[in-house]
């Protein structure tokens, strides 16, 4: 078979991520293990004693502080071998020894945020005012005030920390069974002598772009093949996963499982439902761009395995290097810095694990603590595709390196919410960049490519998803059952209204959409954050392309906050409320002029 994936060992190191920088070696992993458990054993001495005193409430914010940033580092090292290898038997055992050290600093101080809850918001108050290592803790306190009705006793606190590691067992069976044991037939170009295409997590997005309509159906329809001869047991999964959420929204005293996932991101669920009205009424859009791009191609009929298929034969070729140059170029409207940091990380620092190989993670993510470098993972294959994923998992990264500057520990990390922001916020500016500096036709075709590409990921198929996700968690409220069928029936329905009869519809392998996303659908009412990250990216990427005063500043401010600002109020820093229609009415525009742009350049 040809273009067959290299194993792990044979991936050249200057093209991996640097595992070194983090812990020079796996006996400084174990030595940090160790540390942890002696932290670990160290903590119950504070249990029943928070309300002594505010120097005592201070000692324990600071070694919790402490204790998680340390299992941090333990977490992210064990995955920068499981996510490149995860059938390495030495990659497993690592990232299920992190996972279970989790569980247990969860259960070991569950009981702190209950006695807090005790020692009553006035005294917090005042005591903020009187320590001065408390004065940081001003918004973690109102934001436990807010979240007081769903804080379950010490006793419960501590059972949902123990049976936080097998309540994960759901997700990670169906990624094992996604990234490392599903086989794929070979995919094939057309002619009669072609030899088979690899069919894998790291080469079916490049198969999916083909230029040959042959190779592209017969990756598509043997990619789904493949989650469908695992329906039953990846469903199984699934209905588990949805229980999960379910159970745990009803523990703490929630209503659904949406609220559940809303309220911990302050979010109203107006929000939620919003964004999926706003999406159902755009759909025109949509079906608008499936007539263009196939009267573009010149077909009869646009079939699934049609939906990424390229404008032009003639795509620009882009290897990692060129597109490092281009990204850099792109985000210098936003700062020379911003571009001097991302430029030394991925260069110099080893931010990036680039190519695919046998058993690496499907997709692409950015991930790291504070303390460590945000390191992302990828399968570039010289594509602007491939441009966009990096610019994209930059966005995160550079998101968090500047909230790692800037917050103390309790305030490091963000929420879904405002995370694909930045990271569409990328995207929109290189594209703007390379919209206006290659003109030539063929360019511009290949450019509205990959736009399209990353709105029918976001702006189409994960609201999509969404809508799919909302209907499961409330069956399963109802006490519905969820099976294999059941679930390729709901999703094939939902393609069908989203497609509007503009292309044609293959039930089964279109229903098994939400199998071919085990590391999304399990996030609870994750999905839709994509919608309205991309709607808001667009919406501030185009006052700093404009040139507006403050904008940029703006920008970065909101870079900066982390999670010190609730997300909603971090956005408005930036300069969008994500309480109106307005945004996403933006980004429904912003598509309809890369419509509008194709009906031009194809008239």
């Amino acid at each position: 078979m040809t273009q067959s994936l290299p194993k792990r060992s044979e991936v050249p190191q200057e093209f991996t991520w640097d595992a070194t920088s983090v812990y020079p070696s796996d006996q400084e992993w174990e030595a940090a293990i160790q540390q942890l458990e002696a932290q670990l054993a160290a903590l119950p001495r504070f249990q029943g004693h928070l309300a002594d005193g505010p120097a005592t409430l201070a000692d324990w914010l600071q070694q919790s502080a402490d204790l998680y940033s340390l299992w941090g580092k333990i977490y992210v090292y064990a995955g920068l071998f499981y996510d490149v290898e995860t059938t390495n038997p030495a990659a497993v055992a690592k990232s299920d020894r992190a996972q279970g050290l989790f569980a247990r600093a969860a259960a070991t101080t569950a009981f702190a945020e209950p006695e807090m809850l005790a020692i009553g918001f006035e005294t917090l108050n005042q005591w903020t005012q009187s320590e001065p290592r408390l004065a940081i803790y001003a918004h973690y306190f109102d934001e436990l005030r807010r979240r007081q009705a769903h804080v379950r006793s010490a006793e419960v606190e501590e059972l949902l920390g123990q049976v936080s590691e097998p309540l994960t067992a759901a997700a990670r069976i169906h990624g094992v069974m996604t990234d490392a044991d599903l086989s794929f037939r070979p995919a094939h170009a057309s002619g009669r002598e072609t030899e088979p295409l690899e069919v894998a997590q790291g080469t079916i997005y490049a198969l999916l772009t083909s230029p040959d309509r042959t190779a592209r159906q017969t990756a598509w329809q043997n990619y789904a093949d493949a989650f469908l001869a695992h329906k039953h047991s990846m469903a199984a999964c699934m209905a588990a996963g949805v229980k999960q959420n379910v159970f745990l929204a009803r523990a703490r005293r929630y209503g659904s499982a949406l609220e559940a996932a809303l309220t911990a991101s302050h979010l109203p669920v107006s929000v939620f439902h919003s964004t999926i009205e706003t999406f159902r009424r755009h759909l025109p859009i949509w079906q608008r761009y499936w007539r263009a791009k196939r009267k573009a191609l010149g077909y009869d009929k646009l079939y699934g395995w049609d939906v990424r298929a390229p404008l032009t034969t003639n795509k620009p070729h882009v290897p990692f290097s060129q597109a490092m140059e281009w990204i850099c170029e792109g985000m210098r409207p936003l700062s020379e810095e911003y571009a001097a940091v991302m430029r030394q990380g991925v260069l110099e620092q080893r931010w990036v694990d680039i190519y695919p190989n046998q058993g690496k993670t499907a997709g692409a993510f950015s991930g790291g603590v504070q303390g460590t470098h945000p390191f992302i993972l990828m399968s570039h294959t010289d594509d602007l595709l491939s441009l966009s994923t990096l610019a994209h998992e930059l966005g995160h990264s550079m998101h968090s390196y500047y909230t790692w500057q800037t917050q103390p520990p309790i305030y490091a990390g963000y929420s879904n919410f405002v995370a694909e922001v930045a990271s569409n916020f990328n995207q929109a500016l290189v594209r703007a960049y390379l919209f206006d500096r290659y003109p030539e036709r063929d360019f511009q075709l290949s450019l509205i490519d990959e736009a399209m590409s990353n709105f029918h990921r976001y702006f189409f198929t994960m609201p999509t998803l969404a809508r799919l996700e909302l209907e499961m968690h409330q069956r399963v409220e109802r006490g519905e059952a969820l099976t294999a069928d059941s679930l390729i029936s709901l999703m094939a329905d939902l393609y069908r209204e989203g497609y509007g009869g503009e292309v044609e519809m293959d039930d089964p392998r279109m229903g098994s959409t939400w199998a071919q996303f085990s590391h999304h659908l399990y996030m609870n009412f994750y999905v839709f954050q994509y919608t309205t990250g991309i709607a808001a990216a667009h919406a501030l990427a185009a006052g700093v392309l404009a040139g507006e005063p403050g904008a940029a500043g703006r920008y970065l401010a909101f870079l900066k906050a982390g999670s010190s600002l609730y997300p909603l109020d971090a956005l408005k820093l930036a300069g969008v409320d994500m309480t109106t229609p307005e945004p996403m009415e933006k980004g429904f525009a912003v598509l309809e002029g890369l419509v509008d742009r194709l009906e031009r350049l194809t008239a």
